[in-house]
């Protein structure tokens, strides 16, 4: 709250692309409100290219995070939550200014998303076991089944739970080893945007995670249809924006994620994200004499 006889600083956030904190090109935004209709800043409104410019950042990171070991990007998932336990109140802040909900509330859903990181960094060097397997074979041959990530994942981060649902939708999809562009929550980005300054002062390598502000219904449909997005996670589009999108996927044979009914964020997540963009290879080898 300012104090009387100060000017309010009225903040206009910028974008989180490849590490770095660029303006959208368009020089454009758009004012963010709480649930009472508050002016709480103004949010960059990302573009197409925008948008193209996160994809070639994320295509640049894959590699050397893909080649990472399980355990290094376990730790730094890790080290990440640790990052938001130190700014846990201002996460609290914006996300009851968000949602309206009670201070408590705020902070015990702060407390989740923590707690959801964290599970997800104990996961990574675990998920091969499960997806991966020695497989029977007629001959002198030994076959392997791997899990490997699938490349560069957009996503819409869902409109609601702005920090524990964005958490959600992020975290399965790098501790496998893929990279991302996010689309935040267009309500309600600054959680968003405040992860982002999380991110840049953890070990996460720039370009792993993209997050852009500003409108879905423009974005999306880019992303559905640009040629170096490899899958597709449809969690925060509306049932005509997910279609359209899977229709643009289908042309270029992306991997699509949409969950089906309203997911309960604080619910046990499962396994389902964390293969979702996993594909599996298959290596054959010949033994004997």
């Amino acid at each position: 709250m300012t104090e009387p006889g100060r000017l309010t600083v009225r903040k206009t956030y910028k974008l989180y692309i490849g590490g770095a904190f660029p303006r959208s090109e368009s020089g454009r935004s758009y004012p963010v409100t709480s649930s009472k209709g508050d002016f709480l800043a103004n949010a960059a409104l990302a573009s197409r290219k925008d948008a193209r410019d996160a994809v070639i950042a994320a295509r640049k990171a894959f590699p050397g995070w893909s080649g990472a070991t399980a355990y290094n990007r376990g730790q730094i998932l890790y080290r990440i939550a640790e990052m938001l336990e130190g700014r846990r109140a201002q996460f609290a802040d914006e996300v009851a200014a968000a949602d309206g909900v009670s201070a408590r509330k705020a902070g015990e859903l702060v407390d989740a998303a923590v707690d959801r990181l964290v599970w997800y960094a104990g996961w990574s060097d675990k998920i091969g076991a499960i997806r991966g397997s020695a497989n029977p074979v007629a001959g002198p041959y030994l076959n392997l089944s791997t899990a490997e990530p699938v490349g560069v994942v957009a996503v819409a981060a869902p409109p609601e739970g702005p920090l524990l649902g964005l958490i959600s939708v992020i975290a399965p999809v790098i501790v496998t080893g893929n990279t991302c562009v996010v689309v935040a929550s267009e309500r309600a980005p600054l959680p968003a945007v405040t992860l982002a300054e999380a991110l840049a002062t953890s070990d996460l390598p720039g370009g792993v995670v993209n997050l852009l502000t500003g409108r879905l219904g423009e974005l999306a449909p880019w992303l559905a249809s640009h040629m170096d997005v490899n899958a597709l996670d449809l969690t925060g589009c509306p049932d005509d924006l997910a279609l359209s999108c899977e229709q643009a996927a289908a042309e270029n044979l992306k991997r699509v994620f949409r969950p089906s009914g309203k997911p309960d964020w604080l619910a046990d997540p499962g396994t389902a994200r964390l293969t979702a963009f996993l594909e599996t290879k298959t290596v054959w080898h010949p033994i004997g004499v």
